[in-house]
């Protein structure tokens, strides 16, 4: 399996900052006035031309519900996370799409696999999936959106065995083969191997189907959790206040070292995101 690029993180700051006034339904000038910061600044951070400094950045915490420190860290560029040995996961670029597609192997000595959101060029991705000759026995699908579904059905026709899981609400993007796939449920789990398994967490909030795959210590997030940042939200059941409980009802209480796999950026690890997110608190909550 391949060693892992820098990539940049998905969010710049202007993109966080965007995500958080949505979410608590601000517009620039409220903001202005609950910050005593001037609209104009705002706009040219919201549009990335600069960025706050660190008293900037502390009055514009607490009226968008962002934890002061996280934030200025992001602010001033100071935060990344730290490097992760993944020898299970291949990651691999979709393009046209800017999203990351994976192969994880159930464990070193065999060769059962899943591929997680397959998108992109097909051709492009079907002579990837063949350089590794596995046996591909889960396509797994974390919503709905185009750049993590578009290659399902050439994947799809190319491994017939493979199982396609992706939650109903989304499975429609895919079209006839929404028919085939298994549906995602809270706490259910699938054989993975000889020895593991893929645990299924639907968390709703960036579309109303978005869910996550655990596989021991890696968690597949898709859209819902990036390093350092969340996704934005474009359901019509489920929205903003919704990603950020089910991150912290069903992320945020695994393990410290188990590694996050986002569908766009660099890895990360729960712990680290628990600990330097910005659009969670110093307490978020652990068992």
């Amino acid at each position: 399996m391949n060693q892992w690029p820098t990539l940049d993180l998905e969010d710049t700051v202007g993109d966080v900052l965007r995500k958080t006034m949505r979410g608590s339904r601000m517009n620039v000038a409220e903001l202005a006035a609950a910050t005593n910061i001037a609209a104009r600044s705002i706009e040219a951070w919201l549009a990335d031309r600069g960025a706050p400094d660190a008293d900037e950045a502390a009055r514009l915490a607490a009226p968008l519900g962002m934890e002061r420190r996280r934030f200025q860290q992001r602010a001033a560029g100071a935060w990344y996370p730290g490097d992760l040995a993944l020898p299970l996961v291949h990651r691999h670029a979709q393009l046209p799409h800017p999203s990351n597609g994976y192969v994880v192997r159930a464990a070193r000595d065999e060769r059962v696999a899943a591929i997680v959101d397959p998108a992109g060029r097909p051709d492009v991705l079907l002579a990837l999936l063949r350089a590794h000759p596995l046996d591909y026995s889960y396509i797994l699908i974390t919503h709905k959106h185009d750049d993590h579904c578009d290659a399902a059905e050439a994947v799809a026709s190319a491994y017939p065995d493979a199982r396609i899981v992706m939650h109903e609400v989304d499975a429609p993007a895919i079209g006839a083969l929404a028919a085939e796939a298994l549906p995602i449920r809270k706490g259910e789990r699938l054989p993975f191997g000889t020895r593991n398994e893929i645990e299924l967490i639907p968390t709703p909030g960036h579309t109303d189907g978005s869910s996550c795959f655990r596989i021991g210590d890696l968690l597949f997030t898709g859209d819902t959790l990036f390093a350092g940042s969340v996704g934005g939200c474009f359901g019509d059941r489920f929205g903003y206040t919704d990603l950020l409980a089910n991150i912290r009802r069903e992320l945020f209480v695994l393990p410290d070292a188990t590694a996050v796999l986002p569908g766009h950026g660099p890895p990360t690890r729960i712990g680290w995101e628990r600990r330097e997110n910005p659009f969670f608190t110093d307490e978020e909550p652990r068992h």
